[in-house]
């Protein structure tokens, strides 16, 4: 495969930016909350489903879905409001600059929803550096790791698996692209190695520097 031919699946949270310090605390409140509202329990319990929903089905929202009817779009519009979503983005500089210099088609890959997704990739200036972005909407709702969103991006895109390389913090997920027969890249500063990861990176800005092991 030339590395020209070569189409770049990026996740977003935690991948192109680090989402930890302030972005996911957010969410987990913004989720725990809603659940206390829409489904009638306290903190413990919505905090016990939140965390089982996502260990389950790689996203909270799959598991409203699919056990209390939750309206999705209702759902992502309540727990994503950032009044200060600048500030709470922490990127590195030169982002942009390496995803220019990598060679071939780049897709973002996210379970989030499609305005914050947007948003971030503005502030952080890099969204002209992708040919689509595929948000939980664009998947109608089929969140990775499951393997639906990924058949509906490469059905979309007319992509064989095996020219695509998939980079995510989320073994899982990578899991189900391995399956597929993607490469795939482990953004994680962990130790331990996982043979779902064709290549581990503390930072994707080194990215570059591995491409002959892809």
């Amino acid at each position: 495969m030339s590395e020209r031919s070569r189409t770049w699946l990026f996740d977003l949270d935690n991948t192109l930016h680090d989402a930890s310090p302030h972005i996911f605390p957010h969410l987990n409140r913004s989720i725990t909350a809603y659940i206390c509202e829409h489904l009638n329990v306290d903190e413990g319990e919505a905090t016990r489903l939140r965390l089982h929903y996502w260990q389950r089905y790689g996203a909270t929202l799959r598991g409203l879905m699919r056990h209390h009817g939750t309206d999705p779009h209702h759902f992502l519009h309540c727990t994503h409001q950032f009044p200060d979503l600048e500030h709470s983005i922490i990127a590195e500089r030169c982002l942009h600059a390496m995803l220019r210099r990598l060679p071939g088609r780049k897709i973002i890959f996210s379970n989030a929803p499609n305005k914050y997704t947007e948003a971030v990739l503005a502030i952080i200036g890099i969204r002209r550096c992708f040919d689509s972005v595929y948000t939980v909407e664009r998947l109608r709702f089929q969140a990775k790791p499951a393997i639906g969103g990924f058949l509906r991006l490469l059905h979309n895109e007319r992509l064989d698996p095996r020219s695509c390389i998939m980079v995510e913090d989320t073994l899982p997920n990578l899991k189900t692209a391995k399956r597929l027969g993607m490469k795939t890249v482990w953004v994680s500063a962990c130790t331990r190695r996982s043979p779902y990861a064709d290549v581990q990176l503390a930072s994707v800005l080194d990215l570059p520097k591995r491409l002959g092991r892809l």
